[in-house]
């Protein structure tokens, strides 16, 4: 029973043996979650755009020789269906996207056809094929219409988007809610989650345009940082927090599906829609200050602020709210932002100490799960 099992128990118990699909399993995120899932003895299938460069996490933790890749655009929606049909999956976290605010400035078309249509692609495949019960979407935190509040958005607030990659983020969780309700609402039909997430960060990223990787770039050039927003206010979060979260909701859905019979439908429609897994409220703090405690703990790194009016908007204040998590999961975040930044500064260090990327990353996941013990029981 989930309620004689901590959360880490729940996760280890129910991945085993289990066949998932992680679409943008070569990003970041998706090349942590597939590690986590073949850790846990999943039978990890990933799909998703080739690695970027040899310093991609996906290629540093050799996952090409633990799970089976496939080089697949989400934006060709035959290709994801054929490849779904075939598989047949019982599970899919879908991560693929463009990621980058400032980006979705420069390919606006290619944000939202990536965004927007990727989910639509994902969603109409798992619609029609039959073996798959669970499929958690991730989209962000910025898909909320960003008022600039000091308090966390809840998963009930409104939609939005300035920029072309938060619109499209929005867009994409209009369309699973819209899906949620017209194809997967009875209780024979697959469970829909979309989840958010705050500013994740950790050892492994090497997107361009974002604070932490910029960080160790110049870091390891012994150049000064440009920081352009100094005081806006985000909510930073290792990568395995939100990851966490995401497998806890993937195998409480899949565990009270198989065990609680008729009562499955209330509990069904409790548990799919939004969710957020975000971090503690004092881990909410300025991108300068973040720069500058990342600096301190590695002992090294100088910045500098650009004055222009020129930048792209971006939100100056941003937080969500977790309580929804904490009341119905018991999921709670673990790590301080000084713990944050230390396994972040961590993970970046295993990536030039000639040793296995690989072990240091499971070591991480491994401390993680034994952190998560101590939290209460579902």
């Amino acid at each position: 029973m989930l309620e004689d099992n901590t959360n880490a128990e729940i996760i280890k118990n129910y991945y085993a043996g289990k066949k998932v699909l992680v679409t943008g399993d070569t990003g970041f995120k998706g090349s942590w979650l597939s590690l986590w899932l073949s850790y846990l003895g999943a039978h990890v299938y990933g799909i998703g755009l080739p690695p970027v460069s040899k310093e991609d996490n996906f290629v540093l933790s050799e996952l090409d020789s633990l799970i089976s890749h496939t080089t697949l655009d989400i934006c060709e929606y035959r290709a994801v269906y054929d490849y779904m049909e075939k598989i047949s999956p019982d599970i899919v976290f879908h991560l693929a996207a463009q990621p980058l605010v400032r980006l979705s400035y420069e390919t606006p078309r290619k944000t939202i056809e990536t965004n927007v249509m990727g989910t639509v692609h994902v969603l109409d495949a798992v619609r029609l094929v039959p073996s798959i019960h669970t499929a958690i979407m991730i989209t962000s935190d910025k898909c909320y219409e960003n008022k600039e509040w000091v308090h966390g958005y809840r998963e009930c607030d409104e939609m939005g988007g300035y920029d072309p990659y938060s619109a499209s983020k929005g867009a994409a969780e209009i369309i699973i809610q819209s899906y949620l309700h017209s194809f997967f609402h009875d209780c024979n039909s697959a469970c829909i989650a979309s989840v958010r997430a705050g500013n994740v960060i950790g050892g492994g990223d090497q997107a361009a345009d974002r604070i932490i990787p910029d960080c160790i770039r110049s870091m390891r050039s012994g150049t000064d940082l440009i920081i352009r927003n100094p005081h806006a206010l985000r909510p930073w979060q290792h990568v395995l927090e939100p990851l966490s979260g995401y497998l806890l909701l993937g195998a409480v859905l899949g565990v009270k599906r198989s065990s609680h019979g008729s009562a499955y439908c209330g509990e069904k429609q409790r548990l799919c829609g939004a969710w957020n897994f975000g971090p503690h409220y004092e881990s909410i703090i300025s991108v300068e200050k973040i720069v500058k405690t990342l600096f301190d703990i590695a002992g090294s790194g100088s910045y500098s602020i650009q004055s222009s009016s020129n930048n792209p908007h971006e939100a100056s204040t941003l937080a969500l709210d977790v309580a929804k998590a904490a009341l119905l999961l018991r999921w709670y975040p673990i790590l301080d932002i000084h713990e944050t930044l230390q396994w972040t500064w961590s993970g970046y260090q295993a990536e030039k100490s000639g040793k296995s990327v690989r072990t240091h990353r499971i070591q991480q996941i491994e401390e993680y799960m034994h952190r998560m013990d101590s939290v209460s029981r579902l």
